[in-house]
């Protein structure tokens, strides 16, 4: 349209430019061609303002049309987006049935609590009914959060389809009838589009409106009773020495047959089992792989100490790697238990039960059998009072058990430290575990008898723990120190600070550290037993876990100790990494060597370190500018004054990559010949032949005129000068030396060696004799060998090696 009025505007300005060329010279024509010029241009401007009125309404035309499609294409994939959210969306009916499945299980842990209360509340019950409404709460508002995000995601569909169709471009129609009418036609095709998508959102909309509703209600139930049990729990704490039942003589009161007691104290205890180890995985995954890579380090312990016949038939000081596995389950349990946070009490059994079971075979035949049998019986007694404590609900019976079993430990201590052997007792201090645990069994026979159920109840199992949970810690500490004695003991000692304990003490008494740490193991285990444990330590808590300011970085102690842990624990698997990669074993029957893995090594400690920094940051939550501030003040003291120490950290980083010489190779440097023993961040180590083991900085290593024999196959050329006689058949003194040669194995035969005849010298034939030893460690013994065959090979074929002679003739002048 516009080419076409551009067309007719150049036409009518030339027609009309044509027109005055042939009119003629008189006055009456010019007057004639001024007016025309003037109509012309009063029609040029018209013509001027219509044109662009016109293109201005056919560009709004054309624009109008351009977001008509655009629109059009963006209602379609919103529909198809909402159409596919939809079919993949909410399952409502796997929603319901996991409120139904929720409120079952509330309705389970509810039993000995909000119904079948019985006389009085228990402690064990109340903590375990809590867990289970934790987990369920959990569980409730993770559905929560699910449907308010998918009540979102509906809003969503529904305001752009709403937007999209209130655009002002869609009221814009074409002017011609035809246009006007297909495009009514395409927003009716697309109004119907929209139709069903909107009623289906409308739908599910309010499913999740209902399916809300009836969230919102559980966590409100769960929430009001999690809080009644705090509710609980405190006056429990506050009124721990309250008696909640009548003397054992007195009637029974409220009566529940034992057998329900069992069964759903066996419910509760399945259910908080169940939802710990869901919740904890990863936790339980962790604990079998430290287990796993412990026990490969136990049996590869034990396989060089069988293989060197080192083992002691007594397996005194070795008791560790008796069973490797066994050992790495104690000592994983033991120490990483505390991994798991407010842990249920039958996890706890199940660690306590393998860590048991493991060191009664590991110490079986080990320790004098009169303590064995103390053990196994102590064994036994906390094993029937766990058992107990898995009892959810008070009973006249389960008090009467109570009662007899604290009696028996009562009776066995006072019987084990009157009468007991403890000249032949390993760890003195298990007698001090044994009284306290005769006392707390005599205060639990005492506050059962006089109706002060949870008391007793708390020392009952705390005193049969107390004893048994020492005895793990001080055997599971005893190992540790055998452990890492064994392994200095196989090992070179690059560092005795690398595990920082002092070695020289270990298999008699453990260092004061690990006993520090066993100590506050053990009260974090005795006191949980007890109602105002969680009083006790919640300021603790509150204390580590508050937020604290600096400037602008808010942080807690919390964060801070994790970031000093994370870094510590890189630093020391770095070490470790080194320490067991780079020295090499004892030396096999074979006299080969076992090398580690060589200058990878310096790259697989830079990235645990890196990983362990990068990990400390994270956990911290450090901002990064604070980052970049430290690095700019380490760019400024690398620039003034750590020259050196940058250049060698770089130097360690081109041999890692460039691997002029690995860990295990025989080198030269500046005439110190050695092995090179490890290669680190700054600097290197070569021993030498003599001994000494030299610390060469890398940069001086990579700058130093390097000669590494490894490179080449350990192999090094020698060559022997002999002089023989003139008058010596000389082929038959090279088939004499190639002879000798031949016979010995340590020259290599490819290539081979070479006689050559040399020189006429002052007294003798010279003859050169050049060989490859097949490992530079044997050049020198391999050539001193030669030197004494030669010699042998020479006299027995009468071939004179003469020795030089010089005539001196003295003349004395005539007088």
């Amino acid at each position: 349209m516009k080419t076409k009025s551009l067309l007719l505007f150049l036409l009518f300005l030339f027609v009309s430019n044509l027109v005055p060329a042939q009119g003629t010279d008189t006055l009456k024509a010019k007057q004639a061609a001024d007016s025309l010029k003037r109509n012309f241009v009063a029609k040029m401007q018209d013509f001027a303002k219509s044109s662009a009125k016109k293109s201005k309404a056919e560009l709004e035309a054309d624009k109008a049309v351009i977001d008509q499609i655009r629109i059009f294409e963006q209602v379609r994939k919103a529909m198809q987006k909402a159409k596919n959210y939809l079919s993949n969306g909410l399952d409502t009916p796997g929603i319901k049935t996991e409120l139904k499945a929720i409120d079952d299980d509330f309705t389970r842990a509810s039993d000995g609590v909000f119904i079948n209360k019985g006389t009085a509340q228990t402690f064990r019950n109340l903590t375990a009914t809590a867990k289970i409404l934790t987990e369920l709460l959990n569980k409730a508002n993770t559905r929560k959060i699910n449907l308010d995000a998918n009540q979102q995601q509906l809003n969503n569909f529904r305001y752009q389809l709403d937007s999209l169709s209130g655009e002002p471009a869609l009221f814009k129609f074409p002017q011609d009838s035809v246009s006007l009418t297909k495009y009514l036609q395409k927003v009716v095709l697309v109004a119907y589009e929209i139709k069903p998508v909107d009623s289906m959102l409308k739908i599910a909309n309010t499913n999740i409106q209902s399916l809300l509703a009836q969230v919102n209600v559980t966590v409100f139930k769960l929430q009001n009773h999690l809080d009644e049990i705090a509710a609980y729990q405190q006056a429990m704490a506050d009124n721990s020495f309250k008696r909640e039942f009548g003397d054992l003589s007195s009637p029974e009161g409220h009566y529940r047959p034992f057998g329900d007691i069992l069964s759903h104290s066996w419910v509760k205890g399945g259910m908080t089992l169940g939802f710990y180890a869901e919740n904890n995985y990863g936790k339980l995954f962790t604990l079998l792989l430290l287990v796993f890579l412990s026990y490969t380090y136990l049996k590869s312990l034990k396989g060089i100490y069988t293989e060197s016949n080192l083992l002691r038939p007594d397996m005194e000081g070795q008791l560790v790697i008796r069973y490797p596995f066994l050992s790495a389950l104690l000592i994983v349990i033991s120490i990483f238990q505390f991994i798991f946070r407010s842990p249920p009490f039958v996890l706890n059994v199940i660690f306590w039960l393998i860590s048991c079971v493991s060191l009664s075979i590991i110490f079986s035949k080990f320790i004098n059998k009169y303590w064995m049998r103390v053990w196994t019986f102590m064994v036994i007694l906390f094993m029937l009072a766990a058992v107990d404590n898995l009892v959810l609900q008070a009973s006249r019976t389960e008090r009467w058990l109570i009662l007899i079993i604290s009696a028996v430990g009562v009776v066995f201590g006072l019987f084990t430290l009157l009468k007991g052997k403890r000249d032949t007792l390993r760890e003195k201090w298990i007698v001090y575990s044994i009284g306290f645990m005769v006392l707390l069994e005599a205060f639990s026979m005492l506050a059962n008898i006089l109706g002060r159920y949870n008391m007793a109840k708390t020392l009952f199992i705390s005193g049969y723990l107390n004893v048994v949970v020492a005895i793990l810690f001080l055997w599971t500490v005893r190992l540790i120190n055998e452990g890492l004695f064994l392994a200095f003991n196989i090992y070179s000692g690059q560092d005795k600070k690398l595990f920082y304990l002092n070695f020289s003490k270990v298999g008699k008494r453990a260092p004061l550290l690990f006993y520090g740490l066993l100590v506050a193991g053990w009260l974090v285990l005795f006191g949980r037993n007890f109602p105002a444990y969680n009083y006790f330590s919640k300021p603790l808590k509150e204390f580590f876990s508050a937020d604290r300011t600096i400037g602008d970085y808010t942080f807690s102690i919390n964060t801070v100790l994790l970031f000093i842990v994370i870094i510590v624990i890189s630093l020391i698997v770095s070490k470790v990494v080194s320490f067991f990669a780079t020295d090499k074993h004892l030396e096999h029957k074979d006299d080969q060597k076992r090398y580690g893995i060589g200058s990878w090594l310096l790259l697989v400690r830079i990235a645990i370190l890196a990983i362990g920094l990068f990990l400390a940051i994270a956990a911290a939550g450090i901002p990064v500018d604070r980052i970049t501030i430290i690095l700019g003040a380490l760019g400024v003291g690398i620039g003034f004054g750590l020259q050196t120490l940058v250049n060698n950290l770089v130097s360690g980083l081109i041999i890692a990559f460039e691997k002029p010489v690995n860990v295990g190779d025989i080198v030269d440097v500046d005439g110190q010949g050695g092995t090179m023993k490890s290669i680190g961040f700054r600097s290197s180590v070569i021993s030498t032949w003599d001994g000494a083991d030299v610390v060469m900085p890398n940069g001086d290593l990579l700058n130093a005129h390097l000669i590494n024999w490894s490179l080449g196959g350990n192999r090094k050329r020698l060559s022997i000068i002999v002089g023989v006689a003139y008058e010596t058949d000389l082929e038959k003194a090279r088939r004499v030396l190639m002879e000798v040669l031949g016979n010995e194995d340590r020259i290599a035969k490819n290539p081979g060696p070479v006689v050559q005849f040399e020189q006429f010298a002052s007294s003798a034939i010279d003859i050169k004799v050049y060989f490859w030893s097949r490992h530079i460690g044997q050049a020198l013994a391999t050539k001193s060998d030669l030197i004494v065959a030669i010699n042998e090979a020479f006299k027995a074929n009468d071939i004179n090696i003469p020795f030089q002679q010089q005539e001196i003739t003295v003349r004395y002048p005539k007088a």
